[in-house]
This record gives C-alpha cells, structure tokens and sequence, in this order.
C-alpha cells in the first residue's frame, strides 16, 4: 500500500476522536462513500490500542485499501467505547468471538447478566446471535487463530511461592495490573474472584501495557494481564500461569460488520475472510512478537504479511 493511513488514538475520553471538520454529526451522517454495493468508498474502522490489536487493524487496513477503499482507522482504551460508535460512524472492527459477545450481553442486559460465552466457538456464537442482530452486527467467518486473556507473574515470585498455575492463588490477595475492562468480566477479574477464589485489587493499567508489565516487575502487582501469544514474557523475567479451571471463553479473531455496511458492500467479505484463514496462532504469535519484541511498526509487519500471503495485489 503506497499511502499509509494515519491511527488516531482516543484515550479515555467516552468517544472516539475525529479528524477535523468531521466530527459529530457530520461522521454519522456523510453516506457519500457508502452508497456504491462495492467497489470502494470510505470505511472506518475501529479498535483497541494495544499491540496486537493494532497489528490486526493494520491487516484490515491493507486488504480493504487493496480492495479500493478510503480506510481512517481509529484506536481507542476499551471496546466499550467504539461500541457506542458501532454500528453508526464506525462500518467494521477487528473483533475477539466472545469478547464482542461478553460486552454485547452486558450492555444489553445489565453487570450481573450470565455470561453467554463458553470454550466451544459454536456455542458461543449461538448464543451471541440475537445479540448481534439486535444491535445491526454481522460476524464474517472466525479465524482458527484465537488470542485469550492470560495472567503472569515474575518468575522469582513463581519459584518462590511455587505459584505455576491460576489455582495456585486461591484464597491470597493479589493486586492485578489489567485492562480497566477486566472488572467484572468472568474472564479476568470476576473469574479470578468466583473462580479461583482470590481477593483482587484492580491497578487499571492497560492490556499488556509497558505500564502493567512494569508494576509487576517492581512488585506493585502480583499478577498482570496480557494474551496467550504474548511472545516478550521471558526476556522480561516474567511467566504465564496455567489456566487451570478454565475461564477463557472462545477468542477467536473474527471480523465484525455493520450489517447495514455490509449489505451495501458485499465485496468486503472475501478479502477480510481470506485474511482470517491465513492467521493461525503460531504465525500471530511470530508477527506479534516483531512489533512487541522487535518495536517494527504494526504497518511495516502488516503489510509484508499480507503481501506474502498474496493478499493483496
């Protein structure tokens, strides 16, 4: 891709932030490049700021500009903010199975609502459809790749404690470094508490965040959050733990689409779906790995990515 988009980040404002001489009203109301069945026009497109997130909106970004799009991508803190933009001023987001469906079910139905999401993808996706239809989201076909939520320690605190998995917790009080998400979600703070039984302090620091790794490494959380493929564990002196009694829900990486949008542009429904099948979880991990290990930029990795897989002409 010869010109490159520019990510915006929205920090945590309630709202995303736009360009100038775009904003408000004006976003949600400019049709002009949505009208067309295909073949191009403006797209925006929403997601979350940390690494891998912006990694895979930079996919996005290449396989929808490869098929003529305009593309403004915007990177805010938590999903519950591009989804009070979503559907609306925001056409498509680079989304987790049971993360979109977790948020959609709360917002619907309230904090204490069960969790609909399980570790079989089908079940979850089931559940998740009268949700979805209801709020005007169509998901594409998921990936095989899927990125879960994973807690780590240093690994002098593991071999001291003899703490290797979740389990190993249950009845201490631990601080933990997250995302300002994880309180009441069963796959972070509500499950470490229902679930293994421990006593959490939340430190809202961020997703695998510099700020979280380094609050466990000084010893001002004892746990921190970050995902499945996080490949910078090790040279930090840090460990994941075993998810021993299985909180993780299905987190396969699935395109979700304004049904509206998608309805007037069926054509982006190949190049994000063939983008999916290419990612498995060994190979996000090595691209992962070079924008969190190696500091490449997510655009640099992205795009030789998808022009090697022949993704893009």
């Amino acid at each position: 891709m010869t010109l490159r988009r520019t990510l915006f980040t929205a920090v945590l404002s309630g709202g995303l932030l736009f360009s100038a001489g775009c904003a408000g009203d004006d976003v949600a109301d400019d049709d002009s490049g949505n009208n067309d069945s295909s073949g191009g026009g403006k797209v925006v497109l929403a997601s979350q700021g940390f690494d891998e997130a912006a990694l895979l909106s930079a996919m996005y970004d290449e396989v929808l500009d490869d098929a003529g799009y305009d593309v403004e991508v915007k990177l805010v803190d938590t999903r519950a903010v591009y989804l009070k933009e979503f559907p609306g001023s925001v056409d498509i987001v680079p989304e987790y199975v049971a993360g979109i469906g977790d948020q959609l079910n709360t917002d619907a139905n309230g904090e204490g609502a069960p969790v609909i999401s399980s570790s079989d993808l089908d079940e979850t996706l089931a559940a998740m459809a009268p949700l979805l239809e209801d709020k005007g989201i169509t998901l594409l076909e998921p990936s095989g790749a899927a990125s879960q939520n994973a807690y780590f320690v240093t690994q002098e605190f593991s071999d001291a404690n003899g703490v290797t998995a979740l389990s190993d917790l249950e009845g201490e009080s631990v601080t933990l470094a997250a995302a300002p998400d994880c309180e009441g979600r069963a796959d972070c703070e509500a499950g470490l508490t229902d679930v293994y039984g421990m006593d959490v302090t939340l430190l809202p620091l961020g997703y695998a965040s510099p700020q979280t790794y380094q609050a466990v490494v000084d010893g001002e959380a004892e746990l921190g959050q970050t995902g499945t493929l996080d490949g910078t564990l090790a040279e930090q002196g840090l460990v994941l733990l075993e998810d021993d009694r299985g909180i993780q829900p299905a987190q396969n990486l699935v395109p979700a689409v304004s049904t509206e949008f998608l309805d007037e542009h069926p054509d982006i429904r190949e190049p994000l779906e063939a983008l999916m099948a290419a990612l498995d979880n060994a190979t996000l991990g090595e691209l992962i790995a070079r924008v969190t290990v190696d500091r490449e930029t997510p655009e640099d990795v992205a795009e030789e990515f998808v022009e090697s897989e022949g993704l893009v002409d």
